[in-house]
Order: C-alpha cells, then sequence, then structure tokens
C-alpha cells in the first residue's frame, strides 16, 4: 500500500507588479491637476477676486432689512462656494488617509456623495504611480490569532533591499546557504552579513523602507525576500509582536507593516541594508542608531554565545529542508478565533476512545459536500421547499394517480443526497441568520446603522464579524473581540436576541470560502472595494465559483439577491431561478451591469442614502437593498475588463460585488487577489488568508443540478424513476413486522426492546421505513446522534437493530447491506405507509381501476389508515430528521387525494352522507387541504341539512386566519351553497 503523501502548504507567488501604461501616467496627471485646481487654485481664486466674503461684524436688524444687492448675492455664493470647497477638501483627506492606511473603507462625509466618489476616483487614479492594487486590500486576519511560537533565532538581522534588485543567482546562493546553514555574503553586496565574532552580542535590524512604489509593507513579503520563504512570516512577528514602534504604534497580524518601524530578524535572513548591532552602529544614521538602540532594549531575544548560533544555525538548515519537503504547517495569518470560554451548550467533553463517524471516510460520498455544512444546509432545504411545492402544484393541475410519488434519486445524485443529509448543520445557518438580524433589531433600536463588514467567522461556539473600521461598542450580548475591529457573540446567546418579523437580512453577501482549525470564514461579496480576482486552473477556479452560486441561491441568512452568472453554471439556475441568472458573455454583462448601476444611484440619491445599508436598517426593504453579486468565469477583454474595473470601483456602497475568475494577474480594478491551488487551498498571502477552500466539482455539481431538476413530477403521470410500491398486498402471506406510523407509532411482530433503547431502535426502524431505496449508515448516524456520534457505537446500534428485528423463517436477515453500503429492509417489514401507497395504487391502476365495486373497497381500506399526522406520537427532542423529508406532505395529498375519489364514488352512487364522513376522515390527517373542505361543503349540501352545514361553515372559518378571511375560491362556493352564510354563522 502506498504511503500517505504528507500535506506541501503550496507557495502562493507573489502578486505581481502592476505595469504602468502611458493612460495610467497621463491620468495620474490629470488628477493631479484637477486636485491642484480644486484645492489651491480654488481657494486662492476666491480670496483674490472677492476676498473675505462675511462682515466684519454682526449685521444689525436695519442691515437685515435693507434690498439684497448684487454683492451681497455675491458675497452669499462666495460662502456657499467656500463651504463647498471645505466639504471637499475633507473628502480628500479622508480618502488619502483610507488609501494610505490600507485598511477599511473610508470614512463617510454626512452630504458628500458626489464629492467624495469625484475625490475617491482622483485619489485612485493618482495612486496608479505610487501603489499597486494589492497594496491597498486591507487585512482578512482572523480574530483571536494563537501562535506556536518558533524557537528563538541566534541572530536576528534586518532588511531593507527591495524586492527585484538582486540577480536570480545572488538569490539562489543565499537561499542554498541558508538550507545548510551558513551564512554568506559573497558577491551581494549585503553589509553585515559576516559570521559573528565569538562571544559577541550580534543583533542585526531592519528600518523599514517599503518596497519601490508601495506605501506599506508586509511580514510575508519582508520573509520572502529576506528568509526565501514567506510561510516564516510567523518568526519575524514572534520576534516583534507587541513591541513598541517609535511611531508609537505595535505591531499585530491586522496591520500593514510602516516605514520607519524596526524589524527583528532570524538569524539567517540575508539581502538588504544590514545593521548589525553593536559592530556596525557608528556605520547608520545616529537617529536611526537611537532608534535601533531603544528597540534593542524592548527584544525578549538573549543573545547567543557563538558555539549556540552555530547549533541553531544547523537547526534552522533543517527546517528549511523540512519545509521543501513539506512538513511545515500552513501558514495562520488567518487564524480561527479561539472562545473565550466554553457556552454551557458547547462544553468540551472528554475525548471518545475511537473514531467519530465523521472522522470515517465515506464510501462513496461526496467530500466536498461534507466539509460544507452550511451550503449543503441551503441546497438540502431549498431541495425540501422543491419537492413541497411540486406537490402541491401537481395535486392543483394534474389529475393522475401517482402524483404523490417523487423520483428516488439514484447513482450521483443518490450519493450527492446523502451527502447533504450528513454534512448539512442547520442549526448553524439559523444561529447566523438570527444573529445577523438580531444585530439590526439591537441597531435600529439605538439609533445606529449597521457597520460595513468584510467577513465573519463561525465556529461551533462563536460568531465574529471583521468590520471595515470601528464602530464603536456594540449591542448586548454582542461584545468586542480582540480590537474595535471585531464584533463577538457567544452562538450561547442567540436565543436572547431580539426578532422581529420582517427585519431585513443585513449582509446577505456573505459566502463561504473555506476553513481553517474548524473556524468557516464568509466574506461579505458587497463590502469588497473594487473586484476580487479569482486565479488558479480553470477546473478548480469553476469548483470554487459554483460553490459560492450554490450558497448564494440557497443560502438561509438572505432575503432577496441576484446573483449573475457569466461563462460557467448555466444549469445552475434551476436551483433558484428567482437568484440565480445566466448571461452568453461579457458583453452582455457589461450592458446590464451598466445600467444597473446607474439605476441603483439614482435610487440611492432620490432615497438620500450613502449606502444600501441604510436600506436594511429595522423593517425597511428598500427595493434596491438587495444584493447583486456577479461571478464571471471566462477572461474579459482588455477593453470589457476596463468598463468592468469602472463599475467597479463605486459598487461597494451600491451592494453589487465582483468575483472574477482568471488567469490574469494583473486584472484592472483587482484590489484582491485570491488563488486557488491544485491541492484545494485558497490562498492569498497579502491578506493573510490561507484555508482549506470549499468547492463544487463538476460531478457533485451535475448531481445537485438533478437533484433538484427531478423534483418536479411529469405532467404526464409518474416519473419513470419514482418507486413502484414497496409491498404486494395481494399475496397469501400477511407481513412478519408490521409497524403504524400514520398517527401513533406501534409495532407488531417483535420483541419489546429493552427501555432504555426503545426510543432510539424505534427511531432508527422509522427512518428505514421511511426509505425503503436504502439508508447510508453516515445519514442514520447523523439523523440520530446530529451533534456527533463515535463509530463503534454506531457500528453497535445497527447489529443491535438487526438482531432486534431478527430473520425470516427461511433464514434471511430482515436487514440487509446492499452493494452501495446502504441498510435496507426486506419486505417482510412493513408499515402502513406502505400499505396505504400499494391500496391507492391498486384502486386506480390495478384491478379496481375498471370494477367499481373493487374500487370501492381498496380506497376504504386505504382512508381507513389515516389515523392522524405522522408518527403523531413522537416524544420531543428526537425525529429532528423529518424536517428534511417530504414524506408528511406525500401522506396528506394520497390521504386527500384517497378521500375525494372516494367522496366522488359515492356522490354517482348518490350516498352524500358515506362521502361527507369519508372527507371529515382525511380531514384529520390535511387540515389545511382546501379541496377537501369544498367538497365536504357540497356534500353536506346534498344530504339537505342546513344546520350540520353551517356547523361546517362555522369550523371552517374557524380554522382559517382571521386577518387572511377565507380564499376567493371558497367563498364564492359558499354564496352558492348558502347565499346568506355571513349572517348565519355570525354567531
Amino acid at each position: 500500500m502506498a504511503g500517505h503523501t504528507p500535506y506541501t502548504t503550496p507557495q502562493p507567488r507573489p502578486l505581481p507588479r502592476h505595469t504602468r501604461t502611458a493612460g495610467d501616467i497621463l491620468k495620474a496627471a490629470l488628477a493631479a491637476l484637477a486636485l491642484l485646481a480644486l484645492l489651491i487654485a480654488v481657494p486662492a481664486a476666491l480670496v483674490y477676486f472677492v476676498g473675505w466674503p462675511l462682515p466684519d461684524s454682526l449685521p444689525s436688524l436695519s442691515t437685515l432689512q435693507q434690498p439684497i444687492t448684487l454683492t451681497t448675492f455675491i458675497d452669499v455664493l462666495t460662502v456657499v462656494v467656500w463651504l463647498a470647497w471645505a466639504q471637499f477638501t475633507a473628502c480628500v483627506f479622508v480618502e488619502v488617509k483610507a488609501a494610505l492606511s490600507g485598511v477599511g473603507l473610508p470614512t463617510q462625509i454626512p452630504g458628500a456623495g458626489p464629492s467624495q466618489l469625484m475625490a475617491r476616483q482622483l485619489i485612485a487614479a493618482l495612486l496608479l504611480l505610487s501603489a499597486s492594487a494589492a497594496s491597498l486590500a486591507p487585512s482578512l486576519s482572523g480574530p483571536s490569532p494563537r501562535f506556536d511560537a518558533p524557537p528563538r533565532n541566534a541572530t536576528t538581522a534586518t532588511a531593507q533591499q527591495t524586492p527585484g534588485q538582486q540577480h536570480r543567482s545572488e538569490q539562489a546562493s543565499h537561499r542554498t546557504a541558508a538550507r545548510e546553514g551558513r551564512h554568506t555574503a559573497e558577491g551581494s553586496g549585503v553589509k553585515g552579513t559576516a559570521t559573528p565574532h565569538k562571544g559577541a552580542k550580534s543583533t542585526k535590524f531592519y528600518r523599514i523602507q517599503p518596497p519601490e512604489g508601495r506605501h506599506h509593507d508586509s511580514l510575508w513579503e519582508i520573509a520572502q525576500r529576506h528568509l526565501d520563504d514567506g510561510r516564516r512570516y510567523k518568526e519575524i512577528y514572534e520576534l516583534n509582536k507587541d513591541r513598541l514602534q517609535p511611531d508609537g504604534s505595535r505591531l499585530s497580524l491586522a496591520s500593514l507593516i510602516r516605514p520607519g518601524w524596526i524589524v527583528e530578524m532570524p538569524g539567517d535572513a540575508h539581502g538588504g541594508d544590514l545593521v548589525e548591532m553593536p559592530d556596525e552602529a557608528p556605520k547608520v544614521d545616529p537617529e536611526v542608531r537611537e532608534q535601533i538602540t531603544a528597540y534593542e532594549k524592548t527584544s525578549t531575544t538573549k543573545a547567543p554565545h557563538h558555539g549556540e548560533n552555530d547549533q541553531h544555525g544547523g537547526q534552522q538548515a533543517q527546517q528549511g529542508k523540512q519545509a521543501d519537503q513539506g512538513n511545515q504547517q500552513p501558514a495562520e495569518h488567518v487564524t480561527p478565533p479561539a472562545p473565550s470560554h466554553a457556552s454551557p451548550a458547547h462544553r468540551p467533553t472528554a475525548p471518545a476512545p475511537s473514531a467519530t463517524v465523521q472522522d470515517t471516510p465515506a464510501i462513496g460520498l461526496p467530500e466536498a459536500l461534507l466539509a460544507a455544512p452550511l451550503l449543503a444546509a441551503g441546497l438540502l432545504a431549498a431541495l425540501g421547499r422543491r419537492r413541497r411545492t411540486a406537490l402541491w402544484d401537481a395535486a392543483a393541475r394534474a389529475v393522475h394517480p401517482g402524483r404523490h410519488r417523487i423520483p428516488v434519486p439514484t447513482g450521483p445524485a443518490a450519493n450527492a443526497q446523502d451527502a447533504l443529509l450528513v454534512g448539512a448543520d442547520p442549526e448553524a445557518v439559523r444561529h447566523l441568520d438570527l444573529a445577523l438580524r438580531g444585530l439590526t433589531m439591537s441597531l435600529t433600536e439605538a439609533g445606529r446603522t449597521l457597520p460595513t463588514i468584510y467577513a465573519a467567522w463561525l465556529t461551533d461556539t462563536e460568531l465574529h464579524l471583521q468590520l471595515t473600521h470601528a464602530a464603536g461598542q456594540p449591542p448586548a450580548p454582542w461584545t468586542l473581540g480582540q480590537n474595535d475591529m471585531y464584533w463577538r457573540l457567544e452562538r450561547a446567546a442567540v436565543p436572547q436576541l431580539r426578532q422581529e418579523d420582517g427585519t431585513a437580512a443585513p449582509y446577505p453577501g456573505l459566502v463561504s470560502l473555506g476553513t481553517l482549525n474548524g473556524a468557516r470564514l464568509l466574506l461579505n461579496l458587497e463590502s469588497v472595494p473594487g473586484i476580487v480576482a479569482l486565479t488558479g486552473t480553470p477546473t478548480a477556479r469553476t469548483a470554487v465559483l459554483a460553490s459560492i452560486a450554490a450558497e448564494l441561491a440557497t443560502n438561509g441568512w438572505s432575503d432577496r439577491m441576484t446573483v449573475t452568472l457569466v461563462g460557467f453554471g448555466d444549469k445552475l439556475p434551476a436551483l433558484a431561478p428567482t437568484r440565480l441568472r445566466h448571461l452568453p458573455d461579457v458583453e452582455a454583462l457589461v450592458e446590464t451591469m451598466n445600467a444597473e448601476t446607474e439605476h441603483r444611484r439614482r435610487a440611492l440619491a432620490a432615497a438620500g442614502h450613502d449606502t444600501v445599508l441604510i436600506g436594511r436598517t429595522g423593517r425597511t426593504q428598500h427595493a434596491q437593498s438587495a444584493p447583486h453579486l456577479v461571478l464571471l468565469g471566462c477572461e474579459p477583454t482588455p477593453d470589457q475588463a476596463q468598463q468592468l474595473a469602472t463599475l467597479a470601483a463605486d459598487s461597494g456602497r451600491l451592494g453589487i460585488g465582483y468575483l472574477l475568475a482568471t488567469a490574469q494577474t494583473d486584472l484592472p480594478g483587482a484590489n484582491w487577489q485570491l488563488e486557488i491551488t491544485p491541492e484545494g487551498r485558497l490562498v492569498a498571502p497579502l491578506l493573510g488568508l490561507d484555508l482549506e477552500a470549499q468547492l463544487l466539482p463538476a460531478d457533485q455539481h451535475d448531481a445537485i443540478v438533478q437533484l433538484f431538476t427531478q423534483a418536479t413530477p411529469s405532467d404526464d403521470g409518474p416519473d419513470p424513476s419514482a418507486p413502484a410500491p414497496a409491498i404486494d398486498i395481494t399475496g397469501p402471506n400477511p407481513p412478519a413486522v408490521y409497524a403504524r406510523i400514520i398517527g401513533p407509532y406501534d409495532i407488531r411482530g417483535l420483541d419489546t426492546p429493552q427501555a432504555e433503547r426503545s426510543a432510539l431502535l424505534h427511531e432508527g426502524l422509522a427512518l428505514l421505513l421511511l426509505h425503503r431505496e436504502g439508508v447510508h449508515p453516515r445519514v442514520l448516524a447523523s439523523a440520530l446522534w446530529p451533534r456527533g456520534v463515535t463509530q463503534d457505537v454506531v457500528d453497535a446500534f445497527i447489529a443491535r437493530l438487526r438482531t432486534w428485528l431478527g430473520s425470516d423463517p427461511d433464514g434471511a436477515i430482515r436487514l440487509t447491506t446492499d452493494s452501495t453500503g446502504r441498510l435496507k429492509l426486506t419486505s417482510s417489514v412493513v408499515s402502513d405507509w406502505d400499505v396505504l401507497q400499494a391500496l391507492h395504487e391498486q384502486a386506480n391502476t390495478g384491478p379496481g381501476a375498471s370494477v367499481p365495486a373493487v374500487r370501492e373497497r381498496f380506497l376504504t381500506d386505504a382512508l381507513a389508515l389515516a389515523r392522524g399526522p405522522l408518527l403523531a406520537d413522537r416524544p420531543e427532542g428526537r425525529y429532528a430528521w423529518l424536517a428534511n423529508e417530504i414524506v408528511d406532505g406525500q401522506l396528506r395529498l394520497l390521504i386527500a387525494d384517497t378521500a375525494l375519489a372516494l367522496a366522488t364514488h359515492h356522490q354517482e352512487s348518490n350516498n352524500p352522507q358515506a362521502a361527507s364522513t369519508a372527507l371529515e376522515a382525511a380531514l384529520a390527517t390535511a387540515p389545511n387541504d382546501e379541496r377537501l373542505w369544498h367538497e365536504l361543503l357540497r356534500a353536506v349540501h346534498a344530504t339537505s341539512d342546513t344546520a350540520r352545514l353551517e356547523a361546517v361553515t362555522r369550523r371552517l372559518l374557524a380554522h382559517h386566519n382571521p386577518a387572511r378571511g377565507l380564499p376567493p375560491q371558497t367563498q364564492a362556493l359558499l354564496d352558492e351553497l348558502m347565499p346568506a352564510w355571513n349572517a348565519r354563522t355570525a354567531n
């Protein structure tokens, strides 16, 4: 057997430098001229031509009563221009600060929408000469990072060299020397890289000077340039975290490295202008030397002797070799949040002695869906809604008897459905939805607006929101996270949040990207400034886009949304036709988004809002507050890419987001660059991301689409793949085991199990009875133990269930395992649900189809099985898996069809009393089927029993919501049968 290949953390390639074109230079020059004109020329002209417009003293009453002269009008107009200039100047300062800081969105200046937009565009054009898009991207650092501190290096170093200034041969020699544990300076022109003297304290420091054209540096890039491995940024972080910098700041992973900071480096660092203390102290500027000396005093690293340094050099070389072999752990720039304390509902328990079912490979089940609990929960809920809608649509439109049946998935579709059942976490979806809507309610009551967020981190115990800018103290029970850029909520506190029907979903654009150590990252696509670019192989890019599209289409924390797909997923709209749409090409997309962007701008201006978030506060659901997210899977032309970049420049406040999968590494307007690696990692070094990506590969995409397209039965009759009745009621021998699950649950033909095991055995048998096609053991385990269970417990339960069910007289085991590994019951184990379907089938397509007396007998026997709702006496807290089933809808439809057919037969036989009895029996199981009420009114009217007709009408009125009233068809029928029904049933 082949050995397990260890995972190798992929080496993310650095984001390429933006190639500045003549157009960029011209735009920047024009932007600079415009800024000079608006900021300097305008006030200078006002001072020169008009002077000070305000009077030198307070005006008297007589002055106010004088006629307005031309001079007065000019002075007033001048004041207005000065105010507009001041507002625009404030906008420029705000935009410059946001652009240079690289963290968060600019603060909104009240009432300065057009001015701030113009300032933003001018600053962006000007920065084309001085910064790349990546340098302006905010960090997606995870909350509460924790690190395993690497061994402190004996020698520390600094680097000031910008990337690209050394020859590749020099870099190769440095890399070789580092792996062999030696320090070298041959041919590099690097100062201070010689082996330190014995016994000397030889520490090197680096005073930050960002790479050319950038306002900041980053830990990853420093490690990449001077340690030959960006993943070693953690070592730099550990050496420098929480130490005071010359400007008063402190290093955190969410920070970009600012000019003038001092950084202590691992001992094998190379390249750049290194300052080795104290040997090279006299060679540096006195001010820099003073700063380094002060910074050195804050170091927690002890200066080792030469022998210790040599020993560490060997250790470092070994670490370098291990990194090359793929044994280094993935980068942890984005680390899942660690809860400050376990909530009662999620308090840790002692580890089980054996592996959990979740850790056991699921043979035949797609792992991508198993690892996507929010996506699986959304798809499962949407599929259930689709199937229920299809049932009642079929009841309203079709006349064939088999419309209650739905196709049973087979092959990849069956595996996909099982994976959804196992992987779904509906509780997490519910908590996320309630938490976000509850936050909206709390902020609305406090008169505050929703903060813009970049991302959310969801763990088993907590929810963290990463804000684009500080928004103050969050409303209780929310608390501040690691700093004022994070709001944290314990999931155990979700029930405390106030909820109100109609509260808009505040962040519907959140979508899962992947996980890290159990924490799931959801990116808020509509808040990203500009375009999110996704690189990687075409297959991997499409798998990411398909996963995002499917989750956006079906997630439970949004209300209304438009998701436009281009270049992939032409079949995905089957999941949610009202949310997903597919456009043929980029040209159609640009035309559509031009109109959409302009329309949203006008709508926001008319509403007086700066951002769509205001339209989601409280019960206000502004028509343009729903997000519009664009997922592009094909390459745009250069002109189209520029048009999309222009559209995306102002998209954040409009609720429009763009995610482009591309092979281009310098896509215009791409502020965030993500890469999906062949190993399935989603990395973005400059954003601090390294996740296990959430994917929907092509085969699972096709299986999911097949599940949804099969959900609607054909109008021409039962689908050929719909299951036939599981039993033959015409046989001479009764079933060995007979379970009644319609109404109260009871079983005949089996011994009574032990009391402490009875509930679980009954529930497992009920699940198998409702799925004659078979149940995967993983599905069985997730249904009976939704919070998790060990594999040995599942195995013991299956063995116990098999023993309880026993075997037939011929020795055949009643609980078998088929070729796919699914558990199946033999035909000797039968339920009343099986009998009901068989009787209905015999009455309509068997002997009863042509013989009225036989038909009446079959229908009467079938209706006699209707003793109430499915599993009516099930214990509270169990059978939660029924929420994913549509058998309750199938049962009501089948009972109603049976009663209607039998009532029609009795009416034709001039026996309205028997018809009304049959309809009354069906209403006990299907009270919301309006067809039964209609036929009951007609049958009772045919008996000429006016008192009974009035009594049925009163029951009908009591059953319906008074606020909504009766359906129009029901009112029309009452008007026909009992014209004065309003007055006669008033009391």
